[in-house]
Parts: C-alpha cells; structure tokens; sequence
C-alpha cells in the first residue's frame, strides 16, 4: 500500500484523505455520521448545531454517486501532471472563514485539482488567486495568496461556502446533485442569518442557489425572480426581519479572467458592495 505525505504537515495517509487523518482543517472523525442519500444528507443537515459540525458532516457526503466516484478517481488517477507528486483531498469541501461572518461568498463547486486537491475552498488554483487577492485588497484576508490548508490564511468577518461541495465533471453538476447539496447550503444560510449583512454569489448558478435557498427557508424574495449580472444586486429578508443584500459578481474562472469578462476593479467593485450600509 503507498501513503502518501501531506506538503505541509508530512503525515502519511491514502488518497483521498480519510476523516481525521490530521490534514489541515479537517474538521471531520471517523465519528462523523455519513450522508449516502438526498434524504440523509437533509437530515444531517437540519441536525447540524453549528457550522463546525456541519463543515464535519459535509466532507464526508457521499449521497451522489457520480460525484463521488470523480472526485475519487480524479484524487487518485487523474492527477494533473504538475500536481502528481501531491495528495489529494478527494473529499467534499467544506466551507472557510469566519464562523461567525456576517458576509458569505458563494461559489459554484470545488475545482477538480483546486479544492479537490487542496481541501480549502478555493485554494491552489487561478480563480483561488483571484479571490483571495481581492478579499485581502478588501480586508477581508489576511494574505493575498491561498496555496494550501495550514499555510496561515484566514479570513475575518467572511465565510466561503458553495452551492455543491463535490467536484463534478466538466464542472457541471447535474439537476439532482445540486438539488442534494443544497440542504447543505440551506444550513449555512440559516445558521448564518442571525447576523447576516450580505452574500456575494460568484456566476448565475450560485445566484439561483442562494435565491432558491433562501426561499425555502422562508425569507421574502422579490417576484419575479431576480436576474443575474455582474453587480446585480437583491434585497432579501428573513422572517426575523433581518435585511441581507445579494450581490452578483461573474465567476473568478479563467474563462472569465483570462477574457477581460471579469477585471480586477470589477471584483472589488461587487466586493465592495457587501460593506455597504
């Protein structure tokens, strides 16, 4: 059997990593319940008391097939060339930040050899490099650059979530996946919602997902359905009252990036809007 050596730790584990195993931020225990079905995954995440267990429960999901079997397959026979003598996560991604943030950033799914690989929410990857440049232009990092878990970034007032936690092929989860992830999102959401302010939700599927999850969660959405684009903005309200401002922003992909769809003042313009009174 080989092991393999975390780059930042040096423990030894079989890829993917199983919980508990001592990777960095592994909120996880071989105690932690696992969800196999869309039924289990609601009532995991309804049962949740705080964003520490629910992180736990998330990374061990194994309730859609597809996503399981790529995201493993991809940690341990699809590695990408400049990445094959790494480990990989392998596992769902939990969310990052602040667990007591009254801003979310939603993103759309884990990427293959980002998240999948380095078990952070947006870590190891160009649109990693994007982000993180600009939550620490914007205060919200306290380092520009996210490379792996354990290697001192944190996050201050700001959690980073997703609307599916599995990394699926050709990033395109399917209807079903995202309609299983997303008692997960609705979780976060509701444990957030006492000191909510904002969310930035990064592309249209995060868009529709945060609106969707606040909707079943009983907030007021306006009617008819917001549309996105970059810097459209929602009000939402729960039914405490409580006032959150959606914010859209394009995704931080290449595709967006590399084109000039997305710039830099772009970013922290929508980044900007999450502060505003």
């Amino acid at each position: 059997m080989s092991l393999d050596a975390h780059p930042v730790t040096g423990l030894l584990f079989e890829s993917p990593v199983p919980p508990g195993t001592g990777w960095p931020g592994d909120p996880a225990t071989a105690a932690t319940p696992v969800a196999r079905t869309s039924g289990q995954v609601d009532a995991l995440a309804c049962t949740s008391p705080d964003i520490a267990e629910l992180d736990a429960r998330i990374t061990v999901c194994r309730a859609c097939p597809r996503l399981v079997e790529w995201r493993e397959t991809v940690a341990t026979q699809g590695r990408r060339a400049s990445f094959a003598d790494q480990p990989y996560w392998g596992r769902p991604g939990p969310g990052f930040g602040d667990p007591e943030a009254e801003v979310l950033v939603v993103g759309l799914a884990p990427a293959a050899n980002g998240t999948n690989r380095t078990g952070r929410m947006f870590t190891g990857d160009r649109s990693g490099d994007w982000l993180y440049a600009a939550l620490h232009r914007a205060g919200y990092a306290s380092q520009p650059q996210s490379v792996a878990s354990g290697d001192g970034l944190t996050l201050r007032g700001l959690r980073i979530i997703a609307a599916v936690r599995c990394a699926p092929p050709a990033n395109k989860p399917t209807t079903v996946e995202k309609a299983a992830c997303s008692h997960w999102l609705d979780r976060d959401l509701e444990l957030a919602a006492p000191r909510l302010r904002s969310m930035l939700a990064l592309g249209s599927i995060a868009w529709d997902a945060a609106l969707g999850s606040a909707r079943r969660l009983g907030w007021d959405v306006p009617r008819p359905k917001p549309r996105f684009g970059h810097a459209a903005e929602a009000v939402l309200t729960t039914p405490e009252g409580r006032v959150v401002r959606l914010v859209g922003s394009y995704h931080v992909s290449q595709q967006n990036t590399f084109t000039g769809k997305l710039t830099e003042a772009m970013l922290d313009t929508a980044i900007a809007r999450l502060g505003r009174d």
